[in-house]
């Protein structure tokens, strides 16, 4: 029996149907990475909060900060020192919309679940482009190697920093741009130079770029760039000196000899997992160049923590090494892919867009056990610490509203019912309540026996012990 031409056919059906699924998986897969993302990195923020870990002063430092703007006033960090001014310290404005967050939840805890926001909407963008060039599933296992990143799983490791602000930034612009969007990629950048006063250097490489990509859009990229060097220099040379009580700016000091930029050899190792991120083939893309800005500041400070892998600094990196890889592997639907010596270059191989995507991944999964995000999945990790009961009588052991002087452990679960400043800070205050944990990293292995005579003789004031248990110690005035 002849069929119609007409007629639709089973073949057919099957083949709209396909179609149909594959859009809404297209559709669905960046939104649920972000979801994923969210919940994996707020989680592990409530993990460490609930636990009493403190990876350094910042989040009680950003907790204030949050609380300063929160409670309409400049944002003033006594925990930094007396008066201390924190954007005199950074150049970061724009965590003013860290007030409507301690609006609807005054805590540390809230700015842990705020950073882990941002890192999973950064993720939408860049996953929605990664599918378009390359097909539902690498895009997604794309995005995902993305999102789980080792720049971004260090970042949410050591707490809260102002770069979270960044990151879904540069994921926008970076995607704009590569969208052919040159005008929206201009308007996503602009704000980087509110984030970060070393950001807009950042920015403006990206102006230039943006202008020698897009002749008609050339205005828009010198103007990007020539607004990236103004606030870069503003904010470094003038705002930041002008808000610092020393009337400097704090990081200059920590800059060595420009000799020194390629060693030790850690440097090398961060330079080699940020390509692996990029798919070594993000190496071919101009876009790679945007790391520089950051990477020279970085390998030529003094700072260990600067050159290694592991801290919050690679975190703005991660958007660029995911665009400078979908920008070197092409379209599909073109056909045509990018490189630093011509933008018309032929698309790659598959089998070579298939290992370029697998090294972003593998360079995050080598790390093993390593890896922060897997403490959400050890069960070990939820059990409550036998300090949790000892830590939260000690807090509340305080008069609410006191000056207090506490070290980092508690320092952040402190801000919001008290004025805080750090137990070895500068303060000229006499605090009315010191809240010491003897197993703090700060006391160097060897706390004082009585905390109340170590504050008399700190503050030639008489203190006596309130409470004592599980290693936080109390002292009041008497």
């Amino acid at each position: 029996m002849d069929i119609p031409v007409d007629a639709p056919s089973v073949p057919r059906h099957g083949a709209a149907r396909s179609h149909d699924e594959d859009g809404l998986a297209h559709r669905l897969a960046p939104g649920l990475l972000a979801i994923a993302a969210t919940l994996a990195y707020g989680l592990l923020g409530s993990q460490q909060f609930r636990n009493l870990v403190a990876r350094s002063w910042d989040l009680g430092i950003f907790t204030q900060l949050a609380r300063a703007y929160g409670e309409l006033r400049a944002p003033i960090v006594p925990i930094k020192g007396d008066e201390v001014n924190l954007l005199g310290d950074h150049f970061h404005p724009l965590l003013v919309l860290l007030a409507p967050v301690w609006w609807a939840w005054p805590s540390g805890e809230a700015l842990l679940w705020t950073q882990a926001l941002l890192f999973g909407v950064s993720a939408i963008p860049l996953t929605r482009l990664a599918i378009d060039r390359l097909g539902l599933g690498p895009g997604a296992v794309a995005g995902g190697a993305y999102v789980f990143s080792f720049g971004l799983q260090s970042a949410a490791s050591v707490q809260f920093h102002e770069i979270a602000f960044a990151v879904p930034l540069l994921a926008m612009s970076l995607t704009a741009l590569l969208r052919e969007r040159p005008l929206a990629s201009v308007l996503w950048a602009a704000p980087l130079v509110f984030v970060k006063e070393d950001l807009g250097l950042t920015v403006a490489l990206l102006g230039v770029l943006i202008a020698l990509r897009h002749r008609r859009r050339r205005g828009a990229g010198i103007a990007l760039a020539g607004w990236g060097v103004v606030w870069f220099a503003l904010a470094t040379f003038v705002i930041l000196p002008l808000l610092n009580t020393a009337g400097q700016y704090d990081y200059t000091d920590n800059l060595g000899s420009p000799l020194e930029v390629f060693w030790p050899p850690a440097k090398w190792l961060t330079v080699l997992m940020l390509l692996l991120a990029a798919g070594l083939i993000g190496g071919r893309s101009p876009l790679i160049a945007l790391m520089l800005p950051t990477l020279a500041w970085r390998f030529t400070g003094t700072v260990e923590f600067y050159w290694d892998w592991y801290w919050h600094y690679n975190a703005v990196l991660m958007p660029i090494a995911t665009a400078a890889m979908l920008d070197a592997l092409g379209d599909r639907r073109t056909g045509r892919a990018t490189a630093w010596w011509r933008r018309d270059a032929p698309r790659p191989a598959r089998r070579i867009r298939v290992t370029a995507v697998a090294a972003s991944a593998a360079v995050t999964l080598l790390l093993g056990s390593a890896m922060p995000i897997l403490d959400v999945v050890r069960p070990e990790r939820w059990e409550p610490t036998w300090r949790a009961e000892p830590a939260a009588a000690a807090l509340e052991a305080v008069p609410e509203g006191s000056v207090l002087a506490v070290d980092i452990t508690l320092m952040a679960h402190a801000v919001p019912e008290h004025d805080v400043q750090w137990l070895h800070g500068p303060n000229e205050r006499v605090p009315d309540c010191v809240l010491s944990d003897h197993h703090a990293f700060s006391w160097g292995g060897d706390p004082p026996q009585d905390t109340a005579l170590w504050a008399q003789q700190e503050w030639d004031t008489e203190y006596r012990t309130v409470l004592a248990d599980g290693g936080f110690t109390v002292a009041c005035r008497a």
